[in-house]
């Protein structure tokens, strides 16, 4: 079976370069956050920026393959930091 080349974000072998994005996101957000911007709207920005991007490189149908798999990781908890809801 063919993978999706959205499903790299699971390989291993760009973890170190998503781990280094990561913490460039976080530092905008924490950026955000100091000039007063609320969390879940600079949250829901970044996701528009993303699938955008996304998008612009993979297309519609392979980002819609790759979010119709977000709800079970969600559900994981593969995203959460702290108590679940």
């Amino acid at each position: 079976m063919t993978r999706s080349p959205l499903s790299a974000v699971d390989d291993a072998g760009g973890y170190d370069q998503r781990q280094a994005a990561l913490s460039y996101v976080a530092e905008a957000f924490a950026e955000a956050m100091l000039a007063g911007i609320e969390s879940d709207s600079f949250a829901h920005a970044a996701l528009s920026a993303a699938l955008h991007e996304l998008v612009s490189t993979y297309g519609e149908e392979e980002v819609a393959m790759f979010v119709e798999r977000l709800p079970k990781r969600l559900r994981n908890g593969e995203f959460s930091t702290g108590a679940r809801h």
